[in-house]
């Protein structure tokens, strides 16, 4: 079992410290969802990534409830809906989420997708900066946002997110979103951190994998946490949920990291935040 301690974690704009590695629940079922954060709790995570969208939130609550770690030893997160966008009712769906989780504060808020089509996401980011003041939320960033989004944010409210959880991988690198990310102290999160699992075969990878003796998962991941990401795999595995974490006991080469940085294809396995309309 991997302690807790042996996380590193980042300090985000304001000062609030987020485990660099987490466990996401998109995708686990609601009345999964609590057996499997306990097991990743009981694992070493201390940092849980859910959303409105995934409806599991109340399966994370009763999963941080069930494992008996204090609620202020576990970072969570939770996402804004793409239907709950606009001032006021970005500050209801928090509320709501509350609720659902068991708890009077979520230590990280993002808006989940600009959804530029639909032209809410600055009046939405107003409300999270209340929602920030009035401590229902210890930190508040975005999801999916780009270069353009995050200026007309800072240019109409003067206010910059802690964090972007972008879809982030080997074959998807993002350098230029990451050096704006660096250059404007923002956080970056990798979402869909192995690609679903399209990176896993490649031979460079497996080749990696061998070297070290370790899964390909383990390498990709390991990956992220050299470059600086935050990162959450997802499974509700358990001996997968406590493999995605061992990987604190090795260490990649200059030659690894040249080797992965050369895989980037551009390739997404998600929407195009630029079109994508909820």
């Amino acid at each position: 079992m991997t302690s807790p301690t042996t996380v590193p974690s980042i300090r985000l704009t304001g000062g609030v410290p987020i485990p660099q590695f987490g466990f996401g629940v998109f995708g686990i079922e609601p009345d999964r969802t609590a057996d499997a954060v306990a097991l990743a709790l009981d694992a070493g995570y201390r940092h849980i990534d859910t959303a409105q969208m995934y409806r599991n939130e109340q399966g994370v609550g009763a999963g941080i409830k069930k494992s008996g770690v204090p609620r202020e030893e576990v970072f969570v997160t939770t996402k804004l809906a793409n239907d709950a966008q606009g001032h006021d009712n970005a500050i209801t769906a928090l509320e709501g989420s509350l609720r659902r989780l068991g708890t009077d504060y979520v230590d990280l808020y993002l808006i989940h997708w600009p959804l530029p089509a639909k032209d809410r996401y600055v009046k939405t980011w107003q409300a999270f900066d209340e929602i920030l003041k009035a401590g229902k939320a210890r930190a508040i960033g975005v999801s999916n946002f780009s270069p353009a989004h995050l200026d007309r944010l800072a240019g109409e409210t003067g206010a910059v997110p802690s964090v972007n959880q972008i879809e982030l991988h080997p074959y998807l690198q993002q350098a230029e979103l990451r050096r704006y990310h660096e250059e404007h102290g923002i956080a970056t999160e990798a979402w869909s951190p192995i690609a679903q699992g399209e990176v896993l075969g490649d031979e460079v990878v497996t080749r990696i994998a061998a070297a070290h003796g370790r899964t390909a998962a383990q390498v990709v991941l390991r990956w992220h946490l050299a470059l600086g990401h935050i990162v959450f795999p997802k499974s509700s595995s358990p001996e997968r949920i406590r493999e995605n974490i061992d990987v604190f006991g090795f260490a990649l080469s200059d030659e690894d990291m040249r080797a992965l940085g050369g895989l980037d294809r551009g390739r997404r396995t998600g929407p195009d935040p630029e079109t994508f309309d909820g």
